[in-house]
């Protein structure tokens, strides 16, 4: 599978937020990685390692 993302790049998550959307743009990277919801744009935070498990697919950069 391919993981390559950066900074603004819009991923689609496994499991979907409790609004109801599972797409989410990167905003930050590091050893954790700080993603928002494109729906509701709540932010969280997560191991990288955590990310690359729950990460689907990368849709653009």
């Amino acid at each position: 599978m391919d993981k390559n993302y950066q900074l603004g790049s819009v991923v689609v998550m496994r499991k979907e937020h409790p609004c109801g959307e599972n797409n989410w743009e990167v905003t930050r990277l590091g050893a954790d990685i700080k993603i928002k919801c494109l729906k509701c744009q709540r932010s969280i935070m997560m191991p990288r390692i955590d990310f690359n498990k729950k990460i689907k697919k990368v849709k653009t950069f």
